[in-house]
């Protein structure tokens, strides 16, 4: 097949999936679409809940294995939207539509750079495709639920709109929730244990605290204090003061202990966490796959927004057409040409590291 070919029908699948609606848990349709390129190129696959998956037509068990995944879940259009979300029209080079920029144009092309190597011989990574579900919601249905299913997996190229630069290290996360408590009262007594003054030093120890340890890519963890909610009513001093903790977790840090920390130190009576899962990413700077990206022309940086990488153990690059930027706006658009480069990037990194 040819380069330009490739290139041409994979913009058809990505047209396809924006004009098919696919928000996370009902991607059903969109997984359809997934089936039917594979049965056209006569490659097996299977099919798991809304996750498809194929691994290379020469696929040799004693060798290592490379994951190439993407998700066809996307949010819900916004309000500000002047465009129908689900119409792919392409205007001055644009192509818009729900899900265009993030992840449809990354899926594609990783689906076409599969597709082109899957009749290859002698590969000395077996190339393992996923299209998955659930990722804008970090669900246990999409990546998290197939990994246990395929083959074991080495290192992974995570398809995000990153500008095709090499994102080498990525943030985790870990919602906490917190208490601070005190005495219930009637308003009009006397309290001097009141929960939500109390909170007032909380909320300034928060927003001091630092955890020392920063990273050449993540730089620091980051943690921020995002909601409040006290009392029923307003003549009652309530009883406790519930906090909720973003933080986000460099790669200096298991976010085990991030919660080990915040435990000890932070000045309220309860803090736990709400998972543990979404862990940060990284992959070694001497890795084959990052050295053949900066002899390439990419650049490394470290990325503060999650993605399925937060679901993996392996090391992991997030890589792919497209603006992080765009993702979740409104009238998201990608560029047709970031897609054909995209195919062509991902192709020429792929032979230059691994030697495909």
């Amino acid at each position: 097949m040819k380069l330009e070919e490739l290139q041409k029908e994979a913009l058809g699948l990505l047209q396809n999936l924006i004009e098919t609606q696919s928000f996370s848990k009902e991607e059903d349709k969109t997984a359809e679409l997934l089936e039917a390129w594979f049965k056209g190129k006569g490659i097996p696959f299977t099919r798991d809940l809304n996750n498809v998956w194929a691994t290379n037509k020469y696929f040799d068990s004693a060798k290592p294995n490379l994951l190439l995944n993407s998700h066809h879940d996307t949010v819900k259009p916004n309000s500000a939207y002047t465009r129908d979300p689900f119409k792919a029209s392409i205007e001055d080079g644009k192509l818009y539509g729900l899900g265009s920029n993030d992840a449809g144009g990354c899926l594609v092309s990783l689906l076409a750079t599969f597709t082109w190597f899957y009749e290859a011989k002698d590969l000395d990574y077996n190339l393992v495709f996923a299209g998955t579900g659930e990722e804008e919601i970090n669900g246990k249905n999409g990546i998290a639920s197939l990994l246990p299913k395929m083959p074991k997996i080495d290192v992974a190229i995570v398809g995000e709109p990153t500008l095709m630069q090499l994102a080498i290290a990525e943030k985790g996360l870990v919602v906490f929730d917190a208490k601070v408590k005190g005495t219930p009262s009637h308003a009009a007594h006397p309290n001097d244990d009141n929960s939500i003054y109390k909170t007032a030093d909380v909320l300034k120890w928060f927003e001091a605290f630092k955890f020392p340890k920063a990273s050449e890519a993540l730089g620091e963890v980051k943690l921020t204090v995002t909601q409040i909610n006290a009392g029923s009513q307003h003549n009652v001093v309530p009883g406790h003061v519930d906090l909720v903790i973003d933080v986000r977790v460099n790669d200096a840090y298991s976010n085990a202990e991030i919660e080990e920390i915040l435990q000890e130190q932070a000045p309220v009576d309860e803090i736990k966490a709400r998972s543990l899962r979404l862990n940060s990413s990284f992959i070694p700077k001497n890795h084959e796959l990052v050295k053949a990206g900066i002899a390439l022309g990419m650049e490394t940086y470290g990325s503060p927004t999650l993605s399925d990488q937060a679901m993996l153990s392996c090391p992991s690059l997030k890589l792919g057409p497209g603006d992080s930027t765009r993702s979740h706006s409104a009238d998201e658009f990608i560029y047709v040409k970031e897609i054909e480069e995209g195919i062509e990037k991902y192709i020429t990194l792929l032979e230059k590291a691994l030697r495909i």
